[in-house]
């Protein structure tokens, strides 16, 4: 487990939550509140994170949609810990579940839910330059497949629930072949950093056993700014509204 030495205490949501992260670890910046804030869950829904880490999805999610009971899965015992500790202090209901999405666990075998979110590794294996710290590696670079992630997702799924996920946009084909197996009514959010600028990020959201036409949706844009030039915020109102103020970012509007 991390001692507090090793710890940072960060803001999320404009300081509406406090969250505790390893100083050296795996760090979660803004993808996890984007993909919280796209979950189309309601109060009483029941809600499942695959690879929760210290819990900052699930806890943005929390946040905005009181009442919705979540539930997160982690590999990691230490990050499964700090996301207990997290939605302790935070004052948010969050069950922590510890163990391996693809030898899911038997408790979480026999429940189903109304939307599963996740935010799966960016690096398929063996690419890119290995993270120094063991934590953040396995965090990163997937050793469980892109599609197995989707299958577990689909698999834990009420009959029309949700499934929503956020990846690197250049794995976009390899998501959009898995949902395409057992899912539909699949919408695409490129999320690019500026106006003019190529997506970085896609969010995918998927409904099990849907039917709907497939929607490329119209490009999330972060900086208002059409070039980084200086070292200060410029994030776009809607922006500003996902990431400070936990307003919500649906897809199916």
């Amino acid at each position: 487990m991390f001692a507090p030495a090793e710890l940072t205490q960060d803001r999320f949501l404009d300081g509406r939550l406090l969250v505790a992260q390893p100083r050296h670890g795996y760090r979660a910046a803004m993808d996890p509140v984007l993909l919280a804030a796209a979950c189309p869950a309601r109060p009483g829904q029941e809600v499942l994170e695959l690879g929760c880490g210290a819990g900052v999805a699930s806890l943005c999610l929390g946040w905005r949609v009181p009442g919705a009971r979540l539930t997160g899965l982690e590999l990691q015992p230490a990050y499964a810990d700090l996301a207990r500790r997290n939605a302790a202090a935070n004052g948010i209901a969050l069950t922590v579940v510890e163990g391996d999405l693809a030898r899911m666990p038997a408790d979480l075998r026999a429940r189903s839910f109304d939307h599963v979110i996740a935010n799966p590794p960016y690096f398929g294996a063996g690419t890119g330059t290995a993270a120094a710290d063991a934590g953040r590696e396995k965090a990163q670079r997937e050793e469980t497949a892109l599609a197995d992630w989707v299958r577990a997702g689909y698999r834990r799924l009420h009959p029309g629930g949700w499934l929503t996920m956020i990846q690197n946009a250049d794995r976009l084909p390899e998501l959009l072949t898995a949902l395409s197996q057992g899912g539909g009514s699949v919408m695409v959010l490129p999320i690019a950093p500026r106006v003019d600028r190529a997506a970085g990020r896609v969010i995918v959201q998927a409904r099990k056993g849907g039917r709907g036409a497939f929607r490329l949706l119209a490009p999330f844009i972060l900086h208002a700014s059409p070039v980084h030039a200086a070292d200060a915020e410029d994030l776009t109102n809607i922006a500003q509204d996902i990431l400070r103020r936990g307003k919500d970012l649906r897809l199916d509007r």
